[in-house]
């Protein structure tokens, strides 16, 4: 692909791009913070962030596509790998810890019915 537009009017359409890319996350996710309190691995969030994802990325390719620019390409790839890395990352923290780990452990006393968070032990 080469460029096909001015600079100024490549990155016009490329923040254009990644504006939209900013809006179908905004839209298909509930907000960050509601994410990183929610449980951990939340299997809705990972499928509506799944479906962003598929969805930015054909607008990105469709925008590429009829400006046949790669700098709009590469400014809306880039904020989809963003925008996944940021909600995955949110999904994946700790309520309790309030650390990110990849480690679904059980934290709630399950035989007992007791809601209480036990202590985690070092693996």
């Amino acid at each position: 692909m080469a460029q096909a537009f001015k600079p100024e009017i490549s990155i016009g359409f490329g923040l254009a791009t990644a504006t939209l890319v900013y809006g179908v996350y905004q839209h298909a996710l509930p907000p960050i913070t509601d994410i990183r309190v929610a449980d951990q691995q939340d299997h809705d969030v990972e499928a509506a962030e799944r479906s962003a994802a598929w969805i930015s990325a054909g607008v990105v390719a469709g925008v590429s596509l009829l400006t046949r620019d790669a700098t709009v390409f590469v400014l809306g790839a880039g904020m989809v790998v963003l925008m996944a890395w940021w909600h995955r990352h949110a999904d994946q923290v700790d309520p309790v810890s309030g650390l990110a780990s990849m480690v679904n452990l059980p934290t709630r006393v399950e035989a007992t019915g007791d809601t209480t968070y036990e202590a985690r032990e070092a693996i």
